[in-house]
């Protein structure tokens, strides 16, 4: 569409409602163009706040997407199935949780093969979601346990399957780690995920065989963790005074 420029002064509102929905709007000058309004998608328009309520995605982001946005941004960033979530910062009593569990983690495995590691940390992980299967997925777990070093690439990204991985949730997190990252770890091949569910008070200890649940058991949250994928893996609750 072109539209002389007096006349767009005058309805500027109209036209750029044009561009929202997707038109071009080509101001003229004596019959000459002189500028341009276009749709422009704003790649923060696509982000899910973890503490927000409600939230709208137009379209969904692409790992090239994801790494231009978080190259550019001091948050931290999760990608999964497409949407792009921006994480909440942890509270005292969530941190002490997970560095509790992390330090007996981290003391288990020394001298093994296999080494625990806390976030901010991106993994990258493919899933078999028909809506998009041929994009990754880009996590940050609370805690997770690799036994695969050889996956981290050439740029220092672990681009692997991690054998455990620890969420402990908060009211914003809960339905995204109880039902999305549960489905995706399941799906990722991790062998085994514990949900750690501080708002119920237990912990939920699932060992995934082939994509499916082999095992689960529920513990409350000042019992003792026992591993179902590490025989003699016992986490106990130290966070509890």
């Amino acid at each position: 569409m072109r539209v002389p420029t007096t006349t767009f002064q005058n309805t500027f509102g109209k036209y750029l409602k044009l561009a929202i929905d997707g038109e071009d709007v080509i101001v003229t000058k004596n019959g000459r163009g002189v500028a341009k309004l276009i749709h422009y998608d704003d790649p923060m328009v696509y982000v899910v706040n973890e503490e927000a309520r409600e939230y709208y995605i137009r379209k969904r982001v692409t790992y090239e997407e994801f790494i231009e946005i978080t190259e550019k941004s001091e948050a931290r960033y999760e990608l999964i199935d497409g949407e792009l979530y921006m994480l909440a910062s942890p509270s005292h009593s969530h941190q002490m949780m997970v560095t509790d569990i992390l330090v007996q983690l981290y003391t288990f495995f020394a001298g093994k093969k296999c080494i625990a590691l806390t976030a901010p940390y991106d993994v990258k992980l493919h899933n078999d979601s028909p809506s998009f299967e041929d994009d990754p997925n880009i996590v940050q777990p609370d805690i997770l346990v690799i036994c695969d070093e050889e996956n981290v690439d050439e740029n220092d990204r672990y681009q692997g399957t991690p054998s455990l991985v620890v969420e402990v949730t908060s009211k914003s997190t809960r339905n995204k780690d109880i039902i999305k990252k549960l489905n995706l770890y399941l799906k990722s091949g991790v062998d085994e995920y514990w949900l750690v569910d501080a708002e119920m008070g237990i912990i939920h200890v699932y060992f995934f065989v082939h994509g499916e649940i082999g095992k689960m058991h529920v513990v409350k949250i000042d019992e003792p963790i026992q591993s179902l994928a590490f025989e003699g893996l016992v986490v106990n609750p130290t966070w509890i005074k």
